[in-house]
């Protein structure tokens, strides 16, 4: 079965292909996470944001020479039309030179979480 690229109602109710993107973002403690999740939130340029509870580890390349850290990932939901101001509030908020900010559309979801998350933004 060949997937369309139209918007159309599925069976929960939402929207193929909404607006609304989930963005990635790790950081380098618990205390950045909040205090970027937090600013990012009151700033309204993001509905909701998930801290995962506990450390992820991370196997990266930096400088020529490969390195672990053990970081905390943010999941944000925000729309597309509030990405840049959002990465640029990430950026400067971030202790990294090159923070991580990685946006995946939501092609769908539920219609009452959608319309929660457009009206919190």
């Amino acid at each position: 079965m060949e997937m369309s690229l139209t918007r159309k109602s599925n069976e929960a109710g939402g929207d193929s292909l909404t607006d609304k993107c989930l963005v990635l973002v790790t950081c380098a403690n618990a205390a950045e996470a909040t205090r970027i999740a937090r600013a990012v939130v009151e700033a309204r340029l993001a509905a909701c944001v998930n801290i995962l509870p506990g450390a992820v580890t991370s196997i990266y390349r930096w400088k020529g020479k490969v390195e672990s850290a053990r970081e905390r990932l943010l999941l944000i939901k925000t729309s597309r039309k509030r990405l840049a101001k959002l990465q640029a509030s990430v950026e400067r908020l971030h202790s990294y030179d090159v923070p991580e900010f990685i946006a995946l559309p939501i092609a769908t979801g539920s219609r009452a979480y959608l319309t929660w998350l457009e009206g919190a933004l």
